[in-house]
């Protein structure tokens, strides 16, 4: 029931997923099942191809995270967490109340021994082809120096793991390139990341850069990178809205991409735009199979042994 379209758009995004999926894959749908069940038959999709569990609440977009997920045990993304803390599923996710969905992960599964702090990323297409990764993108408006290293960790293991990019170059983004630009935050990050030996640090990089192929992986704290998501986001309505669209800036079409990982818990999760349409969930369900086969949960946790 997550997301501005749904139950239709989830739905219609599950069916198109399970073509994509191999005989031994199945999709659990959690929901009202009434609701469900009737959605699938009006899509002329055999109810029995998928596992429904009955989760009657229905935690809104607007209702905040931590009493939503624990006032509300029935709910699909509380039942969806649980089942996944108990392996009865491999991954999660939702285009529902991201907040909910973020705080029940750390609820539910918990964080990874060791993270101070989960944190999302979005994908950026590179003007001469590929993707650089930017982290954080939301989860995380205030922080502190250390946190930003770790993002920087959890970047470089993504992008190696996910992107297949040998060594990734991990960029900290800043008002300038030169080393001692920024706020306290940034100069104090810069520090600690400039001789690290736990990924490949490139230095300092502006905003006008984000599209090049000058950093693999871009670390900010939440509140700068959720502002530079979604002026790239509004960026591509303008130029769809004006004809300007050609095959690079139709990357930037949110519905490629599925949804934003979760990265720092002990699962794989994924959060959903609340706006997906069909082939938005269809690629967020891809995503998060791909997340879990790549055992990307474990590479995080070799990880950060080394730091506990």
């Amino acid at each position: 029931m997550g997301g501005d379209y749904a139950p239709d758009a989830t739905i219609e995004g599950a069916i198109l997923a399970q073509k994509k999926l191999s005989s031994v894959d199945r999709i659990f749908l959690f929901g009202p099942h009434e609701i469900i069940e009737h959605a699938l038959q009006k899509k002329k999709a055999d109810p029995s191809s998928f596992t429904i569990i009955h989760s009657p609440q229905i935690i809104g977009m607007g209702e905040r995270p931590i009493k939503a997920y624990t006032h509300k045990p029935e709910s699909s993304i509380s039942k969806g967490l649980k089942y996944l803390k108990t392996k009865q599923i491999d991954t999660f996710s939702s285009a529902g109340n991201s907040g909910a969905t973020l705080v029940g992960a750390m609820y539910s599964v918990n964080n990874i021994q060791g993270v101070i702090r989960p944190s999302t990323l979005t994908c950026i297409p590179r003007e001469n082809g590929g993707m650089n990764v930017m982290l954080d993108i939301g989860t995380n408006p205030d922080i502190k120096p250390d946190i930003l290293y770790q993002f920087a960790i959890l970047g470089s293991i993504y992008s190696q793991s996910v992107l297949n990019v040998k060594n990734p170059k991990v960029g900290l983004l800043n008002i300038g390139e030169e080393d001692e630009k920024g706020n306290l935050l940034c100069q104090s990050a810069f520090r600690l990341m400039k001789d690290s030996v736990d990924f490949n640090f490139y230095g300092n990089i502006e905003s006008r850069d984000l599209f090049k192929n000058k950093a693999d992986v871009i670390v900010c704290d939440g509140f700068t990178g959720n502002i530079v998501l979604k002026q790239i986001e509004a960026m591509y309505r303008m130029m769809v809205k004006r004809n300007l669209v050609d095959d690079y800036i139709q990357k930037f079409n949110y519905e490629n991409y599925g949804g934003s990982p979760i990265l720092g818990v002990n699962g794989s999760v994924v959060i959903g735009h609340g706006i997906s349409n069909a082939k938005a969930i269809m690629n967020m369900i891809l995503l998060s199979k791909n997340i879990f086969e790549v055992k990307l949960t474990n590479k995080i946790k070799k990880a950060m042994l080394k730091h506990t």
